[in-house]
């Protein structure tokens, strides 16, 4: 069972009272271990002993290698060949044999189904299984055993098996509990499949919510969600972007986008619920080390508190000692600073500066721009800096 830890920012945010479902704390980092293990305890003992065959690039890989070292049974897990290396080397001290296989998932995917045709072994979907959404959904029994009066559950969707679990689990034990799901804006698959009434695939653009960016919902859950999920909402990379901060910042919690997006969609107001006592479902962690600076700057430019200027100056002494005299004098603190004097847009006599400081919100950075445009210089802002992550 994962904590239940309530929240006094977050409440104060959203004008609720929030609880956060820890999901990030699991032993491999995710929810996903719940269904892979429920999946592979349903098995027959000659289906575990001809091995568990899985494709995943991420979360699912770890859930199952772990379940499968817990029960003692050959796994093999297909992922593409760019896979992040700390994902290929966390499911393989799990004890899973890894295949590195195919550019993309479809292609990890279709090789992992041949295999596992060769080796007469089992296939572990990720999500559109019955035992993987009811493995799933034992993260809507603890809530309601950790908080039986809740109003509201927020999920983040991709294929759909937590909340198809989460839903069936929660209703069953109180018809009235209302239950949100949350998807990116990059890959709104299940909500596109729902306003189409069948499951559809969608296209798909870089997330930060990897996690849940799925571009066709699964049958199974498709059919679960239809019945049992009162609405599914979206948010964007930036809500995404600040709330990984914020949790980051104020509970001292590392969460991935996906697991992210279910507090966004709260903080951000996109669900019609006020003053409602609410969890949101923290699904997963896993957070490439290397991302995570990334993910901490795209979340500091969302919120206004870093800023890159590009100012041409002439020229002369004195003239940095300027600008940067205004900059200190709005009491914002530089963090970075170049000085070119020769490029192919700086003109004979010209030098141009770039730098990055910490602001206080949008408010201070508007102040800071307005104040050297005041003063004769030419400013542009990057405030897409990291737009291209």
């Amino acid at each position: 069972m994962t904590p239940l830890d309530y929240s006094r920012t977050f409440s104060n945010l959203s004008k609720n009272e929030v609880y956060l479902k820890l999901e990030n704390l699991q032993k491999t980092g995710s929810f996903k271990v719940r269904g892979s293990y429920n999946k592979l305890a349903s098995l027959a003992r000659e289906e575990l002993e001809k091995g568990v065959v899985a494709a995943s690039a991420g979360n699912h890989a770890q859930g199952v290698a772990y379940s499968s070292q817990m029960l003692g049974i050959p796994c093999t897990i297909v992922m593409p060949k760019g896979a992040p290396l700390s994902k290929v080397l966390a499911t393989r001290e799990y004890g899973a044999k890894v295949i590195l296989e195919g550019e993309v998932f479809d292609e990890a995917l279709a090789y992992a189904l041949a295999y596992c045709d060769q080796i007469g072994g089992t296939f572990i979907h990720a999500f559109d299984d019955e035992e993987v959404i009811v493995g799933q959904g034992t993260v809507g029994v603890e809530i309601m055993e950790q908080l039986p009066d809740v109003d509201a559950i927020i999920c983040p969707v991709g294929g759909g098996g937590l909340i198809a679990g989460v839903a069936m689990a929660a209703k069953q034990m109180n018809p009235h509990v209302a239950v949100y799901g949350v998807q990116t804006l990059a890959c709104p698959s299940m909500k596109t499949s729902l306003l189409a009434k069948k499951p559809v695939m969608v296209e798909a653009t870089p997330t930060m919510a990897d996690g849940i960016a799925v571009k066709k919902p699964g049958n199974k859950t498709f059919e679960v969600i239809k019945d049992y999920v009162d609405d599914i909402v979206c948010v964007d990379e930036m809500e995404i972007a600040r709330t990984m901060l914020l949790v980051l910042e104020r509970n001292k919690l590392l969460v991935e986008g996906s697991g992210a997006s279910s507090l966004a969609a709260l903080i951000y107001a996109k669900l019609p619920v006020a003053g409602k006592k609410v969890t949101a479902v923290l699904s997963g962690g896993n957070v490439d080390v290397n991302f995570i600076a990334r993910i901490i700057e795209r979340g500091l430019v969302e919120s206004g508190r870093y800023a890159h200027f590009s100012i041409p100056l002439k020229d002369k002494p004195g003239e940095l000692e300027k600008v940067l005299h205004s900059i200190t004098g709005l009491h914002a603190n530089v963090q970075d600073i170049s000085l070119e004097h020769i490029g192919k847009h700086i003109y004979p006599g010209f030098s141009q500066l770039e730098i990055s400081v910490e602001t206080k919100d949008q408010e201070h950075i508007e102040r800071l721009h307005n104040d050297l445009k005041s003063k004769g210089y030419h400013v542009q802002i990057d405030g897409t800096l990291f737009e291209n992550m």
